[in-house]
């Protein structure tokens, strides 16, 4: 298409006219394309004018049952897969850690490779007497096991690779190990050998729940570090993580530079801050921000302004969708008069169908998130009340909700040792987030004092 629009084609010379394109709208556009650069198109095998209108006709019918055809192999394709998957066979894919690929004429099936076998009911193990996925992935790495390791059909090697925590849980969600195979949310018997049992895999999923359900790393912030993940370090932009150390009956916080954790001291000349005159200083600021009619007003404009550029990014994309929606109906409006007689046409106008009750609730679903920021605009008395509500609303959290309210209306914190400067960055809806929440909190704290 290039060369075309170079004006280095004169002829475009094609087997079958379908190879050139299954798709109706990709061809009008090629077809656009060739008609503006004064480029031919032919068959070599089928003969037909495109300069007439009976030309044109037998071009357009040749190519609706081209992609009425590429549909139909698409369909039967899904078909046979689901159809393989219910009977339990394999059906592609790179193989799993625990299972090799033996490939004959009838095709490719599953067969348990003994030694990785017992790795993988290792690894299950590991999880389980660990209790979470860091340590397990420690273990993991210092025996040096690595995810699987296969040839493809060209020759090329494939995977080896340290487990990063993705593929670790993959493999313990992994109903292959069972015996069974899934397919679109489904779980059938397979026609593979299981190599953990259901006992093991069951302990497994019921831990990473548990897991899960602890609410990740900001509901496992016991130590109350308000700043967890806000802070960074001005000389290496890495982030300065909390930690602490204890003497005696006294324990002595601090947020410590990444970069001088893995690389020792002397990579960074601050390494340390102590938290607690850290997190009282972020905090008076806040208070400080309040205090200032000048700071609140612009607080109060970047956030409307910021909630507007939010509605108007959610207006362009309704439209978009709106659009898709009415040329859709259109040409559901051109083929429904033949659905009556044309299977072809009645599968069609049903799919076109499908896709706008999807494209109606993704409409839908964005009205919503619309609705949900306008309901964050603020106005000036509003947020002098949000403001006036932060001491005793502060005072009546507790810790989790502390580092909620913080992480709300802080996006980040820089330490500057070399200047001894320290730099706030305040989310720009922080203040709106924060009005929204605090009726809640507020009720939370009335009910756990009654």
């Amino acid at each position: 298409m290039a060369d075309v629009e170079q004006g280095r084609v004169d002829c475009m010379v094609v087997y079958k006219i379908d190879r050139l394109s299954r798709s109706l709208m990709d061809f009008a556009k090629i077809m656009e394309v060739f008609e503006q650069h004064d480029v031919a198109l032919v068959s070599v095998t089928q003969q037909f004018n495109t300069s007439t209108s009976m030309g044109r006709l037998t071009l357009n019918i040749l190519l609706s049952f081209a992609q009425f055809e590429r549909e139909i192999i698409s369909e039967r394709t899904r078909d046979k897969m689901a159809a393989a998957r219910r009977k339990g066979k394999w059906t592609g894919g790179p193989p799993v850690l625990g299972y090799d690929l033996e490939r004959d004429q009838r095709g490719s099936r599953l067969v348990v490779n003994p030694d990785e076998a017992e790795r993988v009911r290792a690894i299950f193990r590991t999880y389980i007497e660990q209790g979470s996925t860091l340590p397990t992935l420690q273990a993991i790495r210092a025996q040096g096991w690595r995810t699987k390791r296969f040839q493809t059909v060209k020759g090329a090697w494939r995977g080896g690779a340290e487990f990063s925590k993705s593929a670790f849980r993959k493999m313990l969600t992994n109903v292959i190990y069972l015996g069974k195979v899934c397919y679109k949310g489904e779980v059938f018997e397979g026609e593979h050998e299981a190599i953990v049992g259901e006992d093991l895999f069951g302990r497994a999923q019921g831990l990473m729940r548990r897991n899960r359900n602890t609410g990740g790393k900001r509901v496992r912030n016991k130590h109350g570090a308000l700043l967890k993940g806000l802070v960074t370090c001005g000389h290496s932009g890495c982030r300065m993580s909390h930690h602490f150390a204890s003497k005696g009956n006294r324990r002595y916080r601090y947020y410590v530079c990444a970069h001088a954790q893995k690389n020792g001291w002397d990579a960074c000349p601050f390494p340390s801050l102590p938290a607690g005159e850290l997190e009282a200083f972020v905090i008076d600021q806040i208070r400080d921000v309040g205090k200032d009619p000048a700071a609140l007003a612009e607080c109060l404009t970047a956030t409307q302004a910021h909630l507007e550029a939010d509605i108007d990014a959610l207006e362009g994309r309704r439209a978009e969708v709106e659009m898709r929606i009415r040329s859709l109906g259109r040409e559901v409006g051109e083929i429904a008069p033949r659905a009556g007689f044309d299977e072809w046409a009645s599968r069609q106008c049903d799919h076109l169908q499908g896709k706008m009750r999807d494209e109606q609730l993704e409409v839908n679903r964005i009205n919503e998130r619309i609705e949900k920021v306008r309901r964050r605009m603020l106005n000036s008395d509003e947020l002098a009340g949000v403001v006036e509500a932060f001491d005793p609303l502060w005072d009546s959290l507790s810790p989790t909700y502390k580092a909620r309210l913080v992480h709300l209306l802080v996006g980040r914190v820089k330490y500057d040792g070399a200047n001894e400067t320290l730099s706030i960055t305040f989310h720009p809806t922080g203040i709106g987030a924060s009005a929204e929440g605090s009726q809640g909190e507020e009720a939370e704290t009335a009910c756990a004092r009654s």
